[in-house]
């Protein structure tokens, strides 16, 4: 969680001690502190100002450019301490004020109370006591900016469809078609937002090149997830996808948990169109309620034996749990060939889900210099892995059919025809040269 701090004080001394540290705070962005009443009422009214562009900006426009906390330290003037909260309480109710004072006690407390304080830090200033207060007036004013409209697009509920992709076991390719099924509805037009979600070895920032400082993990606790925290969380790439990225620190993925997950998703399903969940290949509360929320549950199989008994047990552990049930999950095979034993209708009868009609054929070597290089986004569009990845998104929904029909129909590339096979092709059936039904359907389980 991002906490936008802004500090008045008037001695030069305790400003620098104040400034130090607050800069220690986990997720504070620290202003330069203001040395007067008049300064700090004026970047306030700056800061509201900053962002209404008229008559017709919404409610939460006056509210996204202020900082979370105020500190006022209780030799501010001209204008006394306790006026002063007393002034921004009135004015800016989204802003949670603390008081910084010598005098902790309880007349002070109560008087700092009902001048609409939501906080009290004796000095000399302490670390902890510092964080606890600044915290607590954080997460009060992220609760005021949701009901004065700052976090109403969070809280209206549930509109983008939620798809959530599983794999079997590991080294099935359950990230690669997370990233590619979002690729192709950004493409299309969507507003997409992919989540990774395998907490504690995600690798969807190593697939598209990413380096950034946020993660999932920041919006764990937040009860309510105002616009401001979530855009602060979500990095905007550059092919027009935001993501929600894994920690780093695999062990910190253990304080997302089920509740988190729910209002992590919940947020993200009110601002975009589509989310694309990347669950990995381990269940755990908080992808397994993600799972259990989508509206579409992809399960990401091989057709060998060991992946498609993985897959096996991972759909009877979800009915065993209540999570999913078998025949409400979709299962897509990739790395098929023509020479597989395992063909899709064994997969079906093996998992008892439903089988994607487009299944992903074995690519290695066309995905192996986009992957070292992490990046995935630029795979070339004839890639029969792409084709096939974007017609399963046609297939399931997430684009409209027109913009997923490239490659559809076919696991195999469709080279285009031209010269003497254009002509035998348009001459009539007779006169097709020998091998041109070749270009037919690969595949008996695919479109024609």
């Amino acid at each position: 969680m991002t906490i936008r701090i802004l500090a008045a004080v008037g001695e030069p001394d305790a400003a620098r001690a104040v400034s130090s540290l607050i800069g220690q705070l986990p997720g504070a962005e620290p202003a330069p502190p203001v040395a007067d009443s008049t300064a700090l009422v004026n970047a306030l009214d700056q800061a509201a100002s900053r962002s209404v562009a008229g008559a017709a900006a919404p409610p939460s426009a006056a509210v996204d450019e202020l900082p979370e906390v105020v500190l006022v330290h209780e030799r501010i003037g001209p204008v006394p301490a306790l006026e002063l909260i007393r002034d921004i309480a009135l004015r800016f109710p989204a802003v949670g004020v603390v008081l910084i004072t010598a005098d902790a006690g309880p007349a002070l407390f109560a008087a700092a109370m009902d001048a609409g304080a939501r906080g009290v830090v004796g000095l000399p200033l302490g670390y902890d006591e510092l964080a606890a207060r600044v915290q607590a007036a954080a997460q009060w004013a992220t609760g005021v900016r949701v009901h004065l409209g700052g976090g109403q697009e969070a809280a209206a509920g549930p509109a983008g469809t939620l798809v959530t992709v599983t794999g079997a076991k590991g080294g099935v390719g359950t990230t690669l078609t997370a990233v590619q099924l979002a690729l192709a509805a950004r493409a299309a037009g969507r507003s997409v937002a992919l989540v990774d979600m395998d907490l504690q070895s995600g690798d969807v920032a190593s697939y598209l090149d990413v380096q950034f400082r946020r993660s999932i993990v920041d919006l764990a606790g937040i009860q309510d997830i105002s616009v401001r925290v979530l855009q602060d969380a979500v990095h905007a790439h550059h092919t027009g996808l935001g993501l929600l990225l894994a920690p780093e620190e695999g062990e910190r993925g253990e304080e997302v948990d089920d509740r988190a997950a729910r209002t992590v998703l919940s947020a993200l399903r009110s601002r975009y169109e589509l989310v694309v969940v990347d669950c990995g290949a381990q269940m755990q509360s908080a992808n397994a309620a993600a799972v259990e929320l989508s509206d579409v549950a992809l399960l990401v199989t091989t057709p060998d034996v060991v992946a498609v008994r993985a897959a096996k047990r991972l759909v009877r552990l979800w009915d065993r749990l209540q999570i999913r049930k078998a025949e409400d999950t979709t299962t897509v095979v990739n790395r098929l060939t023509r020479n597989t034993e395992i063909q899709p209708p064994l997969v079906a009868k093996a998992t008892g889900t439903r089988v994607a009609r487009t299944p992903v054929p074995a690519g290695f070597k066309e995905l192996q210099p986009y992957v070292d290089a992490g990046r995935m986004q630029d795979l070339d569009a004839r890639s029969t892995v792409r084709q096939a990845l974007w017609a399963l998104a046609g297939e399931l929904g997430l684009v409209d059919v027109p913009a997923a029909r490239q490659g559809r129909g076919s696991h195999r590339a469709r080279t285009s025809l031209t010269g003497r096979r254009r002509k035998a092709l348009t001459a009539g059936p007779g006169a097709a040269e020998p091998g041109a039904g070749s270009y037919g359907p690969a595949d008996p389980y695919e479109e024609g």
